[in-house]
């Protein structure tokens, strides 16, 4: 009798093992789920790129291969970026050869000493000085700037896909106690205006123009010396290309 009781009880310690393995599988079946809805709630506000980012590594680590891989979603993302880089490399050239064409133009309408040009970003600016276009302390165009902008004017019409923004500049000195404006961003601000509205006058579109003043913000050179304040007084005609929808 005590033989068969210890071999009932090794029998039942030996089977014990046996009976009880299902708890490691349950437990890694919560584990699992446990993960999944940690994932479902960490999208809970989707993300495209993150998710297509998610669903690429779950299909590589069930062995997919990555020719595979490649879903709808990820091809026209791809194809969008490719095409904007294609777009912003046409635009550039496009912009070159308008900034040689206004180099050009500038040179042989005999403005070239007073009007300058600078391409950068695709974008063309043309740099009037302020004294060339205003009397000092002015905003109203004098007979001078009139000119400069008359001589322009053919060039600004034949661009008609370009937007124009006229952007005024003034020194870091503030207008003195018995000036009619209150601050250079008044003046800055009126000085853009009145380019713009004589551009309107000779024929460009008023859709294609903007005006800004910055007063003394983005100078050129340090406002310590006379000279360098002069030639931050300026007008820029800042071109960017407009690009149809």
């Amino acid at each position: 009798m005590a033989d068969d009781k210890w071999e009932s009880v090794l029998g039942t310690e030996e089977l014990e093992p046996e009976r009880n393995e299902w708890i490691l599988t349950f437990a890694d079946l919560v584990t699992l789920l446990l993960v999944f809805f940690i994932l479902l709630y960490s999208m809970s506000t989707l993300d495209p790129k993150k998710f297509t980012d998610s669903f690429l590594s779950v299909k590589l680590a069930l062995g997919k291969k990555d020719d595979q891989l490649m879903t709808a979603r990820v091809k026209s993302e791809e194809a969008a970026i490719l095409d904007t880089v294609m777009l912003q490399k046409q635009l550039i050239e496009a912009q070159r050869k308008v900034f040689s064409d206004v180099r050009t133009f500038i040179t042989r309408k005999g403005v070239e000493g007073v009007v300058g040009a600078v391409l950068e970003e695709g974008k063309i600016t043309l740099r009037l000085p302020g004294d060339v276009l205003f009397a000092s302390g002015e905003v109203e165009l004098n007979e001078r700037g009139q000119e400069v902008l008359r001589q322009l004017k053919d060039f600004l019409v034949k661009a008609n896909d370009q937007q124009i923004n006229i952007k005024g500049f003034t020194d870091d000195v503030p207008p003195s106690p018995r000036s009619r404006f209150k601050d250079n961003w008044e003046i800055s601000s009126l000085r853009a205006v009145y380019v713009l509205r004589y551009l309107m006058q000779l024929g460009i579109d008023q859709k294609r123009l903007t005006a800004t003043g910055l007063a003394d913000m983005e100078p050129l050179f340090p406002n310590n010396t006379e000279e360098n304040r002069t030639r931050n007084r300026r007008v820029e005609i800042v071109l960017e290309k407009q690009v149809s929808k």
